[in-house]
């Protein structure tokens, strides 16, 4: 069971403020008592908005984070982490690097000509100094291997398109703004260095973010890195400060634009961050890596399983908080008779209470379960029966909690068309539906994706998927609502309801699979519940920050790994001869903290 959040992280009752304004319009109910108008949710802009006293630089890097994922899980930048990308690729990159650096300083050099603040000017020609210390560095690999990389390797398209669009916003090519020649007023040339810091700044702050998580890395090698000047460069405050200096020049010079024009900067942003994912992808890794982790996948042979969780791992918010609000906004008023024919149901105001008193009550048992089943001392090895045999006890609180829930009959009377509105109105994490739209459509890949969820009706879960993304192909297995002429009786036929139920239908789901293939199972999940599916898979991908989930793992003895490291890791085993192959079981578990990096892991860019 997921009861009002509490499960996950255990906190107050169910949030009715959140879920009203969120969820249900101001005139939510039509003459019917079971029927309710939902409104669309907020736009993207509107709940992702950033406090406005932060500037156009961070701003847009946070809104463009994603792209920043997609580079740091590019088979060049993660082999380059490791240590063991192979010197002929470096040598090649470096090369392309010289190419687009000499564009890099000629874009600076063009925006302090547009520049009409001395200040402005003498913060371009530091940024373009830097620039042309930076190419030094490359000129002191270029001696190392006693030869002119840049004139020995030809330039690929990828570096071409970046320099390209770079001068050409530098030279004021942007649409919607005038030529070069014709450049009229001192506020137009400011435009395009506004502009051309907008297409430059991405790279700044890349490297910048690339160096630093790189830097963190360095003490896994003990001692020597083979690209650690590389690393130190980037991550020194020297080009840190750079990276900074670059943004806060792009704030200054677009304070005065309008709401256009900085739109114009964001496309540029955006489009800049793009070319440098196209940059490093472009770059000739022909040794084995671990990512994408289906690059190698033949789907002659080979099958990807991937399971996931629904409730906070797929949404935003908890399907069970979003079931009791539609049953409250739709209960009859005290003082309302109800008509013959329908289920009696309770008033909205003893529903609210209900819905409370059970809120508590889960909360404080839940925490009572969760400190009865943990080991007095934290364990040295990972044993999994023991695990397992402790969650059994949870499995039984939760069937138990169920069992209150469907007795109080808080879940009768829900209408069947309002769940369904309230499913295509559910607001899922970013980037959720688009890795699966890009896992079903794929032939290629031969995968198969099921959703293992504790949510009490289905139907919200395969209206969810349906609407936000055409996801029709997912397999839902969970509990659903039992109606009588489309009316919930307050029953649910019960499938999915505890830890011990999500991991015998994840295995029965294998065991049904045929044998003509290998599969490669790959488990998304958040919770306690989800703790020994994620255990099982040979890829177990904790999203989220559950502090019960790591609390009680942990002291049985499971590992941690944030995912990029972990692949760093694994990448470097790779590089000296071991198996980069994956097995469940292992009693390590992978962090991240968002879709993105669900995406680029498994699928790539």
């Amino acid at each position: 069971m997921r009861f009002l959040f509490s499960l996950k992280t255990p906190i107050k009752p169910l949030p009715y403020y959140y879920l009203s304004t969120r969820l249900l319009s101001s005139s939510r109910f039509n003459n019917s008592p079971t029927s309710m108008a939902i409104p669309p949710p907020p736009s993207a802009k509107s709940v992702a908005a950033v406090d406005s006293e932060v500037g156009l630089a961070k701003r847009s890097w946070i809104k463009f984070r994603r792209e920043s994922v997609l580079a740091l899980y590019t088979p060049f930048v993660l082999c380059l982490a490791s240590g063991n990308l192979r010197v002929e690729t470096f040598r090649h990159y470096i090369a392309q690097d010289v190419y687009f650096l000499r564009a890099f300083a000629q874009a600076y050099e063009l925006a302090e000509e547009c520049a009409d603040d001395d200040d402005a000017k003498i913060s371009i020609s530091e940024l373009r100094k830097a620039v042309l210390e930076e190419l030094k560095m490359h000129n002191s690999f270029v001696q190392e291997w006693g030869s002119d990389l840049a004139k020995e390797s030809s330039v690929n398209s990828a570096t071409v398109k970046y320099t390209d669009f770079l001068l050409a916003t530098a030279s004021g090519k942007v649409e919607g703004v005038k030529g070069p020649g014709k450049l009229a007023t001192p506020f137009e040339k400011t435009k395009v260095a506004a502009y051309t810091l907008g297409a430059m700044t991405p790279c700044m702050r890349l490297y910048a973010y690339l160096g630093k998580e790189f830097e963190a890395l360095l003490d896994l090698h003990e001692g020597s890195h083979p690209y650690r000047k590389w690393i130190e460069n980037y991550s020194s405050e020297g080009f840190q400060a750079s990276a900074v200096q670059t943004e806060d020049l792009l704030d200054k010079l677009s304070v005065s634009l309008t709401g256009e024009e900085l739109d114009i900067i964001e496309k540029l942003y955006h489009q800049a961050m793009k070319l440098e994912i196209d940059f490093f992808s472009a770059q000739p890794v022909v040794q084995p890596t671990v990512v994408p982790l289906t690059k190698e996948h033949n789907p002659a042979e080979d099958r990807l399983m991937l399971f996931s969780d629904f409730d906070l791992t797929c949404t935003v918010v908890d399907s069970s908080a979003i079931l009791a609000e539609i049953a409250i906004v739709t209960a009859p008023k005290s003082d309302q008779s109800q008509p013959e024919n329908q289920l009696a149901r309770m008033s909205s105001a003893d529903l609210r209470n209900t819905w409370g008193l059970l809120s508590r009550q889960y909360t404080e048992e839940y925490e009572q379960c969760i400190e009865s089943i943990m080991p007095p001392e934290k364990v040295d090895k990972f044993k999994y029966e023991d695990l397992r045999k402790a969650l059994e006890q949870l499995s039984d609180f939760e069937k138990r909690a169920n069992d209150r829930v469907i007795e109080s009959g808080v879940l009768k009377g829900l209408n069947h068309e309002d769940i369904k509105r309230a499913g295509e109105r559910l607001i899922l994490q970013d980037g959720c539906t688009t890795f699966f739209q890009k896992v079903v459509k794929n032939v290629n890949l031969n995968a198969n994706v099921h959703v293992l969820s504790y949510c009490w009706c289905g139907d919200l879960i395969r209206s969810a998927f349906s609407s936000a993304g055409d996801l029709p192909e997912l397999n839902i297995h969970s509990n659903e609502f039992t109606f009588i002429e489309s009316i919930s009786t307050g029953e649910i036929d019960k499938k999915v309801e505890s830890p011990i139920d999500k991991v015998q239908a994840f295995k029965n789901i294998l065991n049904n699979c045929s044998n003509d293939r290998r599969n490669l199972t790959v488990y998304i999940g958040d919770s306690i519940g989800d703790l020994l599916c994620l255990l099982e898979a040979d890829i177990g991908i904790v999203i989220g920050s559950s502090s019960s989930l790591r609390r009680v793992a942990s002291q049985f003895g499971v590992s941690f790994v944030p995912l990029f490291p972990g692949l760093v890791k694994k990448q470097k085993e790779c590089g000296e001869g071991e198996s980069s192959s994956w097995k469940g079981l292992s009693g390590i578990l992978y962090t991240v903290s968002s879709w993105a990096e669900i995406h680029a892991f498994i699928l790539g860019c």
